[in-house]
């Protein structure tokens, strides 16, 4: 029997919504096919955005969204995607594919598309190959209501009432695809770009994003902190709001990653154990953000992770189109359970990438729209977005094939939203194995219960031909105890449960 310990009564910090957030950049097919098709399109659409696609995410309460990149943002022009679309410039996207980017996808229908997804928007600004100027500019565009020359030109461009900028992210990878710079003078070149990201209106501030480490870069963390606090009059909390942090899952390493579909039981529990890392990931980011930052006002900002195996044979490899099986369900559990866990220092996260990219939620085919196994975690966890977490643990076991690979059978974490009613998410690495857990619910008294699972065998995905061999189902055999509660949770699933 494996305990299961909850103190509804014990809380321990908010799980800000943009925990839940996603990614969206002009990669393979994420935004053409996926989330736009134009006005014209035959396919059902309101303002060119797919009414299938949007109204999907709505049921997922997707929080916020992160757009133009990625890569993609340190050569986004944003000039280039405003006024007519016949006139609109076309540009070879170099990074994804090589193939044309006509630009009809801009500004004005990035906000469009958060307007009918009635989520906060998150802008990835150029730092990688743009100016100080075209970032002032872009942020006066968007944001800026009175007279102003780019003011005028949002207006004659159709929209004459600014728009809100909730993120703005200065530049992406800067240590990579976004200029191969140090930390010291990326620090320096943030430090300058921020100074022209103006707030416009007195009440609303947009929050700025520094680009963070790769993965385990802990001296990228802490020289852009020492460089940004280095002859400060004050402390960066004020012109940096967030420090990001970018981890995918290869189960095979960067260089081979594996197939998406086609794997082995040594390979499940070796994703698992790369899925966990993401935990001394966050650890050791956060002890050298409290050096600099013991007050916690910067938030750390996990803005692209979830798994990247090799593409789709026969999909072009620029377009990082992969399958979603029960894997990449487990991967998105077991990380937001962490992050749920870890929501005193982390306040947004962005899955990579929402549609037709790497771990996404929602493929499409032409007309043909399947939720991924990815999806239904995201709509079995949307209840702990804005809820309070709480104190828990759970009796954990090693499993796995390798010795070097061992991970804990199950995690979990606990939350009690606004209403006071308590959601607990646990999941199960296990293959083969189901495990009763009988839980503690401290001093709570409670009278329903209520629960959902998504299960299958670990292959198992949603395809065009038959898009509901996965999804939720309710799940029924919770019983109630004198101290708590009692259920049997199978191998390889998920389970959400509600307690009133």
């Amino acid at each position: 029997m494996t305990r299961l310990i909850i103190n509804p009564n014990k809380k321990v910090s908010k799980i800000n919504k943009e925990i839940y957030g996603h990614f969206a950049e002009h990669l393979g097919r994420c935004i053409y096919e996926g989330l736009y098709v134009g006005e014209d399109s035959p396919i059902a659409n309101v303002n060119g955005m797919r009414t299938d696609v949007v109204e999907a995410l709505k049921e997922m309460r997707i929080p916020l969204l992160r757009w133009p990149g990625g890569c993609f943002a340190d050569e986004y022009h944003w000039m280039d995607g405003i006024g007519p679309k016949e006139k609109r410039k076309k540009i070879i996207n170099t990074h994804w594919g090589g193939v044309v980017e006509d630009n009809s996808f801009g500004t004005h229908e990035f906000f469009e598309l958060c307007r009918q997804l009635g989520c906060e928007t998150y802008v990835n600004g150029n730092l990688g190959s743009g100016t100080v100027r075209e970032m002032s500019e872009w942020i006066e565009y968007m944001t800026f209501e009175g007279v102003s020359p780019m003011a005028e030109l949002r207006a004659k461009n159709g929209h004459e009432e600014p728009w809100k900028v909730d993120y703005f992210g200065i530049g992406n990878e800067n240590w990579g695809c976004g200029g191969n710079m140090n930390p010291d003078f990326y620090a320096n070149e943030y430090r300058r770009y921020q100074t022209y990201v103006r707030d416009y209106t007195a009440d609303h501030k947009i929050k700025k994003i520094c680009c963070g480490a790769n993965v385990d870069d802990y001296a990228w963390t802490k020289e852009v902190l020492e460089t940004c606090y280095k002859h400060s009059q004050r402390s960066p909390h004020g012109f940096m709001d967030g420090l990001s942090l970018h981890y995918y899952v290869h189960p095979e390493g960067w260089e081979i990653k594996g197939s998406a579909t086609e794997f082995d039981a040594s390979v499940w529990y070796k994703t698992m154990f790369k899925a966990l890392y993401m935990e001394e990931l966050i650890v050791r980011h956060a002890n050298i953000m409290d050096m600099y930052d013991p007050n916690q006002e910067i938030a750390m900002i996990v803005d692209e992770w979830g798994t990247w195996f090799t593409c789709e044979p026969g999909t072009n490899p620029g377009f990082l189109y992969q399958q979603n099986t029960m894997r990449d369900a487990l991967v998105a559990g077991i990380t937001l359970n962490l992050f749920n866990k870890h929501s005193d220092r982390i306040k947004m996260a962005n899955i990579a990438q929402m549609i037709n990219v790497l771990q996404s939620v929602i493929l499409t085919e032409g007309e043909k729209m399947i939720k991924t196994p990815t999806y239904y975690v995201f709509n079995m966890y949307k209840y702990h977005q804005d809820a309070t977490l709480v104190d828990s643990s759970i009796d954990t076991e090693e499993i796995g094939t390798e010795e070097a690979y061992q991970v804990p059978n199950l995690t979990e974490s606990a939350s009690v939203d606004d209403e006071g009613t308590l959601h607990i998410t646990v999941t199960n690495l296990s293959l083969d194995k189901a495990y009763e857990v009988d839980t503690l619910l401290v001093d709570t008294t409670f009278s329903d219960i209520k629960g959902d699972i998504l299960t299958n065998e670990m292959h198992a995905m949603n395809t065009f031909d038959d898009p509901e061999v996965v999804n939720t189902k309710n799940f029924n055999g919770v019983e109630k105890t004198r101290t708590g509660i009692k259920f049997t949770i199978p191998a390889c699933s998920i389970v959400h449960l509600t307690v009133k």
